[in-house]
């Protein structure tokens, strides 16, 4: 697994700039600080065929009815920020989407440790039936 550098993620993505709201006054309603990162995953060079299907079944929920994988940011006032963030978390989004969990191997329980759960719960047991009155 080889993540793109940055120069070959700004190759192939495009960015779509528009007004975003929230605060930054009548700044908001005059500079398009919104970005939009749009990566076609069918013709990222980067990716072999094997990857590309790891990251379309895990990212699935994330695209569109094109294949195209869309990154949005509008938390800070600057454009440039903004598109900042967006390949932040295009990077970080790759990198976890590709990577590949290991299996769990089950492990047994070793005799000691359940003769030792048995030997203190018949102790508790006992010590429970010495506390009882006993009528003679």
């Amino acid at each position: 697994m080889m993540l793109p550098t940055r120069e070959e993620i700004l190759k192939s993505v495009t960015f779509k700039t528009s007004r975003s709201g929230g605060k930054g006054g009548q700044n908001v309603n005059k500079v398009s600080s919104k970005v939009e990162l749009i990566l076609d995953l069918d013709n990222a060079t980067f990716f072999n065929e094997e990857e590309k299907v790891l990251l379309k079944s895990r990212l699935e929920n994330r695209m569109d009815n094109d294949g195209l994988l869309h990154i949005v940011s509008q938390e800070e006032r600057s454009q440039l920020l903004n598109k900042e963030k967006t390949i932040a978390k295009l990077i970080d989004l790759l990198k976890r989407s590709l990577q590949i969990q290991k299996k769990r191997k089950s492990t047994k329980i070793p005799k000691a440790v359940i003769q030792k759960r048995l030997k203190n719960k018949a102790a508790v047991s006992e010590k429970k039936k010495n506390r009882s009155t006993r009528d003679f």
